[in-house]
């Protein structure tokens, strides 16, 4: 196959969905093209050292330090984000930020997507996120329920390699198959986790007259640990398999076990995290045709019929020069498979989905507010993945009528970046109090293991302010539109950010613990001031929103299955079509929703 022929389907981003519908459509010997606008990454483990590398020799450990810019096909970085407001926008970085409020995540844009750094979290939504406002009165109804998407759960749970209980994770009217089993048994708990477990233990936390419990539960993650023998899966020949844990990318034997090296985010030494990379390269290569460095800018239309005719893609040969030639992919279907953002930056370019004014509209994230601390005992920090734990049991209730829910993460890693921890430590103890050699070692282990942290991810709802533009004053290097952003904290938000503060305060006092946390607006350009106190935030690299699937074309871009209302043939897939972003991380039910529109791509091929 070449990148001239028509093809089954061409898909445009080589990331999480992207990948999911071209190893699904392949299987089905569907000819698939996937267009990617950063770097290929070959099927090497030479080649995943290589971004190692790379992250060890950044002094700021940020989640796209592993992998370099490519000013061709630009990105999101969070070291470019500063305050910003719409008379003084902040164009240091790919994003034009207009504030007032800086959208303050990330994503990688090459061969693999944002899977290469995310922390592999992998939470169910409950079944009350998809009736926010039948139950609440707040935001958007889902056109699917929990029960919907239950099956393709599972699908994306196998594809991921889910490590987790099921017994565990049965909370707050989440439900599984009867005899349903993860792939692999939970990553055990830490040391830390154990101690916040007894410490917490009986602890209630009332809120808006009424009283939750507050448990904590292990968190379910793709990344390796140990199979589970209640999981049988159905192979090619008929027979049940168990499940053998999926290595690293060039070197299987390798990752097959988490090591806990502690540094998930941004780069698994060992794959033993997930990444896309996994997926593509197990697709049928024979059906699968990858074209990287192609950055899509515009759609082919059909005045008459609204049908997509083909994709024009701009190719170059060296990332950070200049130049390019001009293509154009073509095929029965077309699916955009890139981020909320890139999606929308590129459906504004092509005046396509014109008829739903919800395009590039509710772009939301989980602004994640950090404490810190000392505890009265060594924790134990950086032996673990970041976090194995948290407070889930505060993710629904009556509240939500009023005011943002969350969930608290228990993070495993000292004071993290929230104190640039271990580094701050040793330039203080070495600069401030003359400490060098053994004393300086000794001191540095003391304090390091007594650090820990917390983060809340705290809900955000769909809001018309909250959006994508372009503008033609603002383009990259190649011509390319540079996606605008107007982002902002409604008072729902801001309410539930005040409580989570409240509760951070209770848990700093029940564990006995030194809270050590002031407002740091250098590290947290989003600094939240609200009833005067301040609040520590900053994003949590979950783009959700911009193209919402909904009842129709007047509350939504996209119907249930995931094809646009304005084009029978182009598809949306990934976070953007998401209607709420409740509390969970969307990487898990981006990946049921992938699964969920191949199966509805396959039935309109045939």
């Amino acid at each position: 196959m070449n990148a001239q022929q028509h093809y089954d389907v061409v898909i445009v981003g080589a990331g999480f969905a992207g990948a999911i519908l071209a190893k699904q459509l392949a299987a089905q010997k569907k000819r698939v093209l996937v267009l990617e606008a950063g770097i290929y990454t070959p099927p090497t483990n030479e080649a995943y050292q290589k971004f190692l590398f790379n992250f060890y020799g950044q002094i700021f450990k940020v989640p796209d330090s592993p992998y370099p810019r490519v000013p061709n096909a630009n990105q999101a970085d969070g070291l470019d984000i500063t305050a910003c407001s719409p008379e003084k926008p902040d164009t240091n970085g790919y994003l034009v930020q207009m504030g007032p409020q800086p959208f303050g995540s990330d994503y990688v844009r090459r061969m693999g997507g944002t899977s290469l750094h995310w922390l592999g979290v992998c939470f169910r939504m409950l079944p009350n996120d998809f009736r926010l406002s039948s139950k609440y009165g707040r935001g958007v109804d889902w056109p699917m329920s929990y029960d919907d998407l239950m099956p393709w759960y599972n699908e994306a749970e196998f594809e991921l390699g889910v490590s987790a209980e099921a017994e565990e994770q049965a909370y707050l009217g989440i439900i599984f198959d009867d005899g349903y089993a993860y792939p692999m048994h939970k990553i055990p708990q830490t040391y830390l986790d154990q101690r916040f477990i007894e410490g917490l233990k009986g602890m209630t936390f009332t809120c808006e007259g009424k009283e939750y419990p507050v448990r904590i539960v292990s968190t379910p993650v793709a990344r390796n640990s140990n199979p589970n023998a209640k999981y049988r899966r159905m192979g090619k020949d008929g027979k049940l398999h168990p499940y053998r844990p999926l290595g690293a990318v060039g070197n299987p034997f390798t990752g097959e076990r988490c090591e806990g090296n502690a540094s998930c985010i941004p780069i698994c030494p060992v794959q033993a995290k997930y990444n896309a990379l996994k997926t593509l390269y197990t697709a049928d290569q024979d059906f699968v045709h990858m074209q990287s460095q192609s950055v899509v800018y515009d759609l082919e239309i059909d005045s008459a019929s609204g049908r997509i005719q083909g994709v024009k893609y701009k190719r170059y040969e060296k990332p950070d020069v200049p130049e390019y030639t001009e293509g154009v992919a073509r095929g029965t279907i077309y699916v955009l498979a890139g981020d909320a953002i890139e999606n929308a930056k590129l459906l504004l370019a092509a005046g396509a989905c014109s008829g739903s004014e919800e395009l590039g509209r509710n772009l939301m994230d989980h602004p994640y507010f950090l404490t810190w601390g000392n505890l009265p005992f060594p924790a134990g920090p950086w032996r673990a993945p970041a976090f194995t734990s948290g407070v889930e049991s505060l993710r629904d209730g009556d509240f939500r009528a009023s005011r943002a829910a969350f969930r608290m993460e228990i993070v495993n890693w000292g004071w993290d970046f929230a104190g640039n921890s271990p580094y701050s430590v040793v330039q203080d103890m070495a600069n401030n109090q003359g400490l060098f050699g053994k004393a300086l070692r000794r001191a540095v282990w003391k304090n390091v293991q007594s650090q820990f942290r917390t983060g809340f991810m705290l809900e955000q709802l769909p809001s018309a302010l909250n959006r994508v533009t372009i503008d033609p004053q603002y383009k990259d290097q190649i011509g390319v539109y540079r996606p605008v952003i107007n982002y902002h904290f409604d008072d729902y938000l801001l309410k539930g950010l005040e409580v989570a503060g409240m509760f951070a305060d209770l848990v700093m006092t029940r564990m006995n613990a030194v809270n050590l946390t002031v407002p740091n607006p250098i590290v947290f350009p989003g600094l939240v001031n609200y009833n005067n106190a301040s609040y520590n935030v900053c994003g949590a690299g979950h783009l959700v929103g911009t193209h919402r699937m909904g009842w129709s074309r007047h509350d939504s871009v996209v119907d249930r299955n995931q094809k646009t209302w304005d084009h029978e043939n182009l598809y949306l897939v990934g976070c953007g079509n998401m209607p709420t972003v409740a509390t969970s991380n969307p990487s898990l039910t981006m990946a049921a929703l992938a699964f969920w529109a191949s199966s509805n791509i396959l039935r309109d091929l045939q």
